[in-house]
């Protein structure tokens, strides 16, 4: 099948002509369109002049054949070489060893301990050796760490930066997050989930359901980035009452939200590391497969929020936040402000001319 037109063949590949037509113009166009920019000018081209010859010959109704781009960066790496011009020679990262001596950064080869010159950061290519094997980093930290540094980086429309600090971060991430589940998972196993609305997990279920509904948006957006610094905050946020039930504390309602946050903490990160989502889910008592589950569905009632947070500023400047309930009344609000210890340390024993209260947007002192 020609790379023009195999999306539109895909729609009825059982079928003895190239498309059928009502099941083409029932699926087609294409949701989203992901590739690098030499996508964009070549192959996105000549698929758009595909579907529309295949329109005047009547296999398509469609005009064209994708209803969103999105240019993806590229992943790029320093590049390392010795001798110059015609004699260059390029070596690749796993041939050298990187030594920081007085403060600069040098490369030395392993084998011979030669000095080599540290190039620019480029795009990953076979011809200056600037290239990873993935089979080299699946061995040493799984495909999963992988896949899940790579979209941690930066936004997936700019070039990451490969570096092995990066990946070793990422798979302290994913072994952290197996502790935690895997400590806790006998004493979850026999709880069934259920989120709080009310008591000391309260704000387990909030801040899982809240980060159930950012992380969700963040996917839809392939704000992938996004999603892993929210991960990150929901792990950090639920250590703490996962060792609690590990230890064997809490009572059932407790164990109940922690184990719903877990649940979603899990299926959260599956799209990202789906060999350990699974391991998680199956920890944690699960008999059904993550992968044929439902996504999960946050509560409405646990997602309102109930706090606003004010800038403070004095004379114009900003100088501290205050978060306060969106109930509060101009009074609260006053003394709450008043009471801040860098509002305190900036107006310096003076009291304040006037104090402004822009309900739910500003606090402005005048000294």
């Amino acid at each position: 099948v020609d790379a023009m037109c195999y999306f539109t063949r895909f729609t009825a590949s059982w079928e003895g002509v190239p498309s059928d037509l009502a099941t083409a113009n029932r699926l087609l166009p294409v949701d989203q369109y992901i590739g690098g920019i030499e996508h964009a000018i070549l192959h996105l081209l000549y698929s758009r002049f595909f579907t529309r010859a295949m329109r005047e010959t009547g296999h398509v109704d469609v005009k064209e054949p994708f209803k969103g781009l999105f240019t993806q960066g590229m992943v790029v790496h320093e590049t390392y070489s010795r001798g110059s011009g015609m004699s260059r020679d390029w070596v690749a990262p796993a041939d050298i060893r990187i030594e920081e001596i007085e403060g600069k950064r040098r490369a030395f080869l392993l084998e011979g301990g030669e000095e080599v010159s540290i190039g620019s950061i480029e795009k990953m290519s076979k011809s200056k050796k600037n290239v990873v094997d993935p089979d080299d980093i699946i061995a040493s930290y799984g495909a999963d760490t992988a896949r899940f540094f790579v979209l941690s980086d930066s936004p997936p429309e700019r070039d990451v930066i490969w570096s092995e600090a990066g990946v070793e971060g990422a798979h302290r991430f994913t072994q952290r997050l197996w502790r935690l589940i895997s400590e806790a998972s006998e004493a979850l196993a026999s709880i069934s989930p259920n989120p709080a609305k009310d008591g000391d997990a309260l704000s387990i279920s909030q801040s899982a359901h809240k980060t159930l509904k950012a992380v969700q948006n963040d996917y839809d957006k392939l704000w992938f980035n996004k999603a892993v610094a929210r991960i990150y905050e929901l792990v950090n946020i639920l250590s703490g009452p996962l060792a609690k039930v590990a230890a064997g504390e809490g009572d059932v309602a407790y164990c109940a939200a922690v184990r719903n946050a877990a649940e979603i903490l899990v299926q959260l990160v599956a799209p990202m590391t789906p060999h350990l989502a699974e391991e998680c889910w199956a920890a944690l008592g699960n008999s059904e497969m993550l992968a044929r589950t439902p996504w999960p569905v946050y509560d409405e009632a646990l997602v309102v929020e109930n706090d606003v947070v004010l800038p403070v500023q004095i004379n114009g400047k900003k100088r501290a936040e205050l978060t306060i309930s969106k109930d509060a009344d101009q009074n609260a609000v006053t003394q709450a402000v008043l009471k801040l210890d860098a509002v305190i340390n900036a107006m310096n024993g003076q009291a304040p001319k006037k104090i402004i209260v822009v309900p739910q947007r500003i606090v402005n002192i005048v000294v």
